[in-house]
């Protein structure tokens, strides 16, 4: 099967033959439709994050119809179409998968990251880890949901009951959760430094766009920091009021400079998001066509991967990048 394939980081993809993967018990082998292209990804094949699986297909958007199925595999039926996340396996008996944490299982295994994934045209995945796609999506427009929606749509529900919400950065999970949040009724404020990009942030309903360095001071209930610039923490702890929560959504953020303690005291919560659980995803699917959630994305075939984090990685992208095979 084509692939486009990781051998060393900071190395361009390079695409190949390897041979279809074969199944295990429990898992599905699925002829992927489309996968879009995540900033997860671009910092991996940037080294980044650390010890990826090598050589290593990555990917982890993955839309795709099941094509054959392993033993005891019994949930879907051949034929089906599945959605194939980030969170690929989490063991079931440690502390946190114990206590409802799935998303911080000691031995966790990530899409694309510690098993392939779906750059490719097959990959396997865990029945148990799959989620099924409302039909209202085609498969292009529904598989930037399945990273950029669910991460995103966790870090928007770690702001809990907050009115006033602050997103800093104006990519792939921003122009998505914006609209979950207008739809229930939220006052949206964005900050980003490009003007098409606050142009778009208006056309999904911000009640107001600027750049970072115009923050309120103290007007928001809740901010989310999409850009994975650790600078923007202290800008985003002085926009929320006190009491007020300011959530970290990525997997991978330049360091944090030092602060002043008076910008984080009154109760001010500063957390991060890490990956996400099968209720995140059944509980996003289930809202999402409700919105209706749109995706804004281009369409790059298989071999143009590496065009597309380009493209990602010196942000010139509206929106996410979606792969068609």
């Amino acid at each position: 099967m084509r692939a486009m394939v990781l051998f060393e980081p900071q190395k361009p993809l390079i695409e190949s033959d390897i041979p279809v993967p074969s199944l295990a018990a429990g898992e599905v082998l699925v002829q992927v439709e489309a996968c879009a292209v995540c900033r997860t990804d671009l910092h991996i094949v940037d080294g980044e994050l650390p010890n990826p699986k090598l050589p290593l297909v990555p990917g982890h958007e993955i839309v795709g119809r099941v094509a054959a199925l392993g033993s005891n595999a019994r949930r879907f039926a051949v034929g089906d179409r599945v959605g194939i996340p980030w969170v690929a396996w989490t063991c079931g008996e440690c502390e946190y998968c114990r206590n409802d944490q799935e998303n911080l299982c000691e031995f966790g295994r990530f899409t694309g990251y510690s098993i392939d994934g779906g750059y490719a045209e097959f990959c396997t995945a865990d029945e148990r880890f799959c989620v099924n796609i409302p039909d209202l999506y085609k498969d292009v427009e529904a598989a930037p949901l399945l990273c950029a929606g669910l991460i995103g749509f966790r870090s928007y529900r770690k702001t809990g009951d907050a009115k006033r919400v602050g997103i800093f950065g104006f990519g792939a999970a921003a122009h998505l959760i914006i609209q979950v949040a207008v739809y229930e009724g939220k006052e949206v404020h964005v900050f980003t430094r490009s003007n098409e990009g606050q142009d778009f942030a208006k056309s999904l309903g911000a009640r107001w766009v600027g750049d970072s360095e115009h923050v309120p001071a103290n007007s928001l209930d809740a901010a989310i920091i999409f850009a994975p610039a650790g600078a923007l923490v202290p800008r985003a702890l002085q926009s929320v009021r006190k009491g007020g929560v300011v959530v970290c959504g990525g997997i991978h953020m330049s360091d944090i400079p030092q602060f002043p303690y008076d910008i984080l005291w009154g109760e001010r919560v500063l957390c991060s998001v890490a990956n996400l659980t099968r209720n995140d995803a059944e509980e996003f699917m289930r809202i999402a066509p409700k919105v209706p959630v749109r995706a804004s994305f281009e369409v790059f075939p298989l071999c143009e991967a590496n065009s597309a984090l380009t493209r990602l990685r010196a942000g010139q992208l509206q929106g996410a990048a979606v792969l068609k095979l």
